[in-house]
């Protein structure tokens, strides 16, 4: 006997219960602001907004369904099954947050403040959740295949995002390490910059403040703010298209690293390959540094198209 779907609701603790894990109460949470000029009743009227919406979608689970809640920072430890349909009620973020711990799991949108939020993943009212839930299951339901990017390390680690991967150093200083695209022998030139004699048949050495790889989903957020401020003639792919765009931020010339690598395109099958010469890099995905792969002097990570995609229903 198949199990029933399971609805997991995920969220996130909401900006009034982080002055209250920080004050105390309300009163000292209110009396914090007030003696900066800033008022708590926003963030309250938000925080009773988003716990109404987690309640109404609650409410809208078939009775017949299992359901369970699971909050941002707990997404880590949460073990998703290949039954569940995930209901993801915040802002857009949380459904990148989410989706690289997913297996092909559809996952449902929710938008908790329309007209406050860009609304390009929580697609969808409360009032639809009922709808949306029962329609989830259903055999041939249309949903968005997001592309996704993963890094995949040398020892096996591998980490999936939907938005970007940033490799760089913790604290974001100098990082160095060394740079290959597929199809790029030694002398080759990539976007933006000349042929470096410090080329040779690993890649090329770089000092930059780190590289990013993002997806077409991306491409609306960070990835964005590199393309334009840098005058970038790369095409920035849609959601849906399998093809990723990386960029080195702030590369450094000098006589032992070059920056004629700093930016690129990869299709399917194609892999960006990174060898760390420091004592210690950190690659996270979608700004959850928290969760992230750690390499050390040495090691090396392949970037590229993951396997898996996001189930987005539309």
């Amino acid at each position: 006997m198949s199990l029933a779907p399971r609805a997991v609701l995920v969220h996130r603790t909401t900006e009034y219960e982080e002055l209250l894990a920080r004050h105390g109460t309300h009163g000292q949470a209110e009396f914090f602001l007030a003696s900066r000029g800033r008022s708590i009743r926003d963030v309250a009227v938000r925080h009773h907004r988003a716990q109404r919406a987690l309640a109404e979608v609650a409410a809208a689970v078939p009775l017949q369904w299992r359901q369970t809640r699971v909050e941002r920072g707990d997404l880590d430890r949460f073990l998703f099954a290949p039954e569940d349909v995930v209901v993801v009620v915040g802002q857009d973020g949380l459904v990148a947050n989410t989706a690289k711990y997913l297996a092909g799991q559809p996952v449902v949108g929710i938008d908790t403040e329309p007209g406050r939020n860009p609304g390009v993943l929580v697609r969808h009212r409360v009032e639809d959740a009922r709808r949306l839930l029962r329609s989830a299951v259903l055999t041939g339901r249309s949903a968005d295949e997001l592309t996704m990017v993963e890094a995949v390390a040398d020892d096996t680690q591998r980490l999936p995002a939907l938005n970007e991967i940033y490799l760089g150093r913790p604290g974001h200083q100098t990082a160095r390490y060394r740079l290959e695209q597929d199809g790029e022998g030694p002398g080759g030139k990539g976007s933006g910059g000349q042929g470096s004699a410090v080329d040779e048949p690993g890649g090329e050495a770089q000092a930059s403040s780190g590289v990013l790889v993002g997806t077409g989903t991306g491409a609306t957020g960070w990835l964005r703010s590199l393309w334009q401020e840098r005058g970038s003639s790369l095409a920035l792919p849609g959601p849906a298209e399998p093809r990723l765009v990386w960029f080195v931020r702030e590369a450094w010339p000098s006589p032992a690293t070059g920056t004629s690598r700093v930016a690129g395109a990869l299709g399917r099958g194609q892999r960006l390959r990174i060898t760390v010469e420091s004592d210690r890099l950190v690659v996270f995905g979608d700004g959850m540094e928290s969760d992230a792969l750690s390499l050390t002097w040495g090691q090396s990570v392949s970037l590229g198209i993951a396997d898996v995609s996001l189930r987005l229903l539309d």
